[in-house]
Formats: C-alpha cells, structure tokens, sequence
C-alpha cells in the first residue's frame, strides 16, 4: 500500500464491504504507538446526515392523506 503525496491510501474493497464503508462515510484515526487504527465514525454515518440536511423541508403545507391522494391520483 502506497501513501500518494496527498496522503491518501486506498482501503481494500474487501475490507470496505466487510465494516460497510460506503462513499462519503465518515472515519476516525486512532493513534496506537506507530500503528493507526481506522474505524467508521460513530453516530455520523450518511443516514444521519441526509436526514439532518432534509429535517423541515417538507414544506409544501399538505397533510400526508393529502400528499398520498397527489401521488395515488385520487384527486
């Protein structure tokens, strides 16, 4: 494994499948004498991000059976 001068490795497919590190994942580092361990952040996954980035967006001012009726095309 090769460090590019940016700094940045590539972490092996199989070892990303295997912890369920997707794109735009979080990571942290933790610092053991020379080794470092990397890990999925806790509590910062893309789940929670895109339901932070989308909490109260919704504002189009229509109740859900309202909403459903739209989209079922019972108008």
């Amino acid at each position: 494994m090769v460090v590019t001068a940016k700094g940045q490795i590539t972490i092996p497919q199989a070892i990303r499948e295997q912890i369920g590190l997707l794109p735009e994942c979080v990571v942290e580092f933790e610092v053991d004498g020379d080794s470092v361990r990397v890990r999925k952040a806790r509590g910062a996954g893309r789940g929670r991000k895109l339901v932070t980035f989308l909490a109260g967006k919704a504002t189009s001012g229509l109740s859900t059976d309202e909403i459903l009726a739209h989209t079922r095309g019972d108008e």
